[in-house]
This record gives C-alpha cells, sequence and structure tokens, in this order.
C-alpha cells in the first residue's frame, strides 16, 4: 500500500504540471517545472544506492535546465531575441531527455522501479512539452534535435540488455516523432502521446508482474508461457509503429503530414531508424521463437487479471476500428 507521503508528493507532482500547463505566464510556468521536480525527487527515494544516484544525477540535470530556463525568460524580458528562444528551448528538451540533451535520461532510469520508470517516461514529459509548443517551428534546430534524437534513440538502444535503458532510448526515438507531430498540431501530437503511454503502460505492467528487469530475465520468462509471449510480441510491435498495431497509427498521420509539407527527407530519415528500433525490439521477442521448451498456453498468475487481456486486445484491434470510422466519415 502506498504511504501517505508518497501519495501527497504524487498529488503535489499532478498539480505541478497543471499549473506549467493552464500558466500564461513564463514565470508560473518555472514555478510549475520546481513544483513538479521536487515532488519527483522524494518519490525517487527507495533507500538503496541506485536510487540516491539517480536522485542525484536527475536533481542537478533538471536544476541545470530550471536555471537556463529562468534566464532564458528573464533576459527576454529585457531584449526579445532568437538566440535566447533557442537557449529557452534547450532547457526544456534538457527536461525531457531529448538528444542531444539526454546524457542524463538512461542512468537515472537505471535507478527506477517499474511505477516511477512509467512516471517518468509519460507523465513528466507533458509540461515541458506543451511549453514548447508555444513556440516550435521548422528550423534547423529543430531539425537537428529530430534527426538526432531519431538516431541516438535507435542506434543506442541496439546493444543495450537492460530493459529500462531500452525503454528509454526507445522513449528518445519517440520524442522526435512527437515534436514532428507537435508542429502539425498539439491534436495530433496528444493522439501520440496517449497511444505511446497506453502501449507504454501494458509492457510496464508485464514486466512488473513478472519482475522482469533484463533481456536474459525476459528471455527465460517468454519460454514459460504462450499467453506472455503473444502479449509482448504484440506490444513490442505496435511500439515499433508496426501494422495492424495501434502504434502505427500516430506515426502513419504524422508521415502523412510531412509528405503534404514536402518533407520527405525528414520522413525517410525517422522511418529508416524506427526500423532500427524495430530490429531491436524483434530481437527481444523473435529470439524466444528459436527455443523449443514446455510451455503454458494460459498464465496461471493471479496478478495476471482481464483488464491486461483486455487492454493488450485494443492495442491489436484499434487500429482496424479506427481505419473503418475514417473510411465511413
Amino acid at each position: 500500500m502506498m504511504k501517505f507521503n508518497k501519495i501527497l508528493f504524487l498529488n503535489t507532482l499532478i498539480l505541478g504540471t497543471l499549473i506549467s500547463v493552464s500558466s500564461y505566464s513564463w514565470l508560473s510556468m518555472w514555478f510549475g517545472l520546481e513544483i513538479n521536480l521536487l515532488s519527483m525527487i522524494p518519490l525517487m527515494n527507495n533507500n538503496s544506492m541506485f536510487s540516491s544516484e539517480a536522485i542525484m544525477k536527475y536533481f542537478l540535470s533538471q536544476a541545470m535546465a530550471s536555471m537556463i530556463f529562468l534566464f532564458s525568460i528573464l533576459m527576454l524580458n529585457i531584449n526579445f531575441s532568437n538566440f535566447l528562444i533557442l537557449i529557452l528551448n534547450s532547457s526544456l528538451l534538457t527536461k525531457m531527455g531529448t538528444a542531444p540533451f539526454h546524457f542524463w535520461f538512461p542512468q537515472v532510469m537505471e535507478g527506477l522501479n517499474w511505477n516511477l520508470s512509467m512516471l517518468m517516461l509519460t507523465w513528466q514529459k507533458i509540461a515541458p512539452f506543451i511549453l514548447i509548443s508555444y513556440n516550435i517551428k521548422f528550423e534547423i534546430f529543430f531539425f537537428l534535435i529530430m534527426v538526432s534524437s531519431s538516431m541516438i534513440g535507435s542506434i543506442m538502444g541496439l546493444n543495450q540488455i537492460s530493459l529500462r535503458k531500452i525503454l528509454t532510448y526507445s522513449s528518445i526515438n519517440h520524442m522526435s516523432w512527437m515534436l514532428v507531430s507537435m508542429m502539425n498540431s498539439t491534436l495530433l501530437w496528444l493522439n501520440y502521446f496517449i497511444i505511446y503511454s497506453l502501449i507504454s503502460l501494458n509492457i510496464i505492467i508485464l514486466l512488473k508482474i513478472n519482475n522482469i528487469f533484463y533481456f536474459k530475465q525476459l528471455i527465460i520468462k517468454l519460454n514459460t508461457n504462450k499467453q506472455l509471449k503473444l502479449f509482448f510480441l504484440m506490444n513490442f510491435f505496435s511500439l515499433a509503429g508496426l501494422p495492424p498495431f495501434l502504434g502505427f497509427l500516430p506515426k502513419w498521420l504524422t508521415i502523412n503530414f510531412l509528405m503534404n509539407q514536402n518533407l520527405w527527407m525528414l520522413s525517410l530519415i525517422l522511418i529508416i531508424f524506427s526500423l532500427i528500433t524495430l530490429f531491436f525490439y524483434s530481437r527481444l521477442t523473435l529470439s524466444s521463437l528459436m527455443i523449443n521448451s514446455k510451455e503454458q498456453l494460459i498464465m496461471s498468475n493471479p496478478k495476471f487479471n482481464w483488464m491486461i487481456t483486455l487492454t493488450n486486445f485494443i492495442n491489436l484491434f484499434s487500429l482496424i476500428f479506427i481505419t473503418l470510422i475514417f473510411n465511413l466519415n
């Protein structure tokens, strides 16, 4: 059962994000980001050496980004310039962990449990993304951020054995797609973010229930149950954006936007590096298909309830239903 202080800090974490996204002044937005940061740090503390290291790295990186953000908004009141906007955007990108400002992200994730990993991969990105949406436009700076995030997120994930780091680099790759979708509209970004969060939630619940943290543990577990193997296969392929899974929908809409804008080169780069992420997702699951072992057909784990089964099948069939609805309209 969650302790009272954890519930309190979780509420203030949510409050900090809501203050940031609903504020009209940059100073109030900074204030909301600081509440969010100071609430996240106590949640990360679980009295272990790894969590202490993760807390220190997270605090230093976020404090540095907050300092740069505050400096930028104060200087913008004195003299508006594109360079200050670039510095402000860089501080927000550092808070999110996009490449090449991702130096803190994988190391911090490695010191977290699965609950906090889910929080870091999803909720903690909402406020910086919304703030970036106020001044995002297609220029060389954001083009380089998108390309580097896509490239680093896919290539750096290839040689990882920690599932937390694999999901971290996957998140960096997805952030490049989210930035592109935000250039079209906040609604498209919101659709992408919700679908990404749903798929990540499915994967993290499966990993948490089975107490899996590393590639070897996953392979051993997959060779004991066909149902678990199917669910991991569906979710990893959906996260990679492979049709006919739900994860293909936001990438499909984003590619459609890029084609309408004649940004075919950026589209090609994103697709190529997404194929690399598909490779290391396939490595996680398809390798277990090559091993003969006695497997159960249905999981007997009491924690593995009907809700998990339902969300996984929604992940599989939602794209088909959404496509039919679009065609009917």
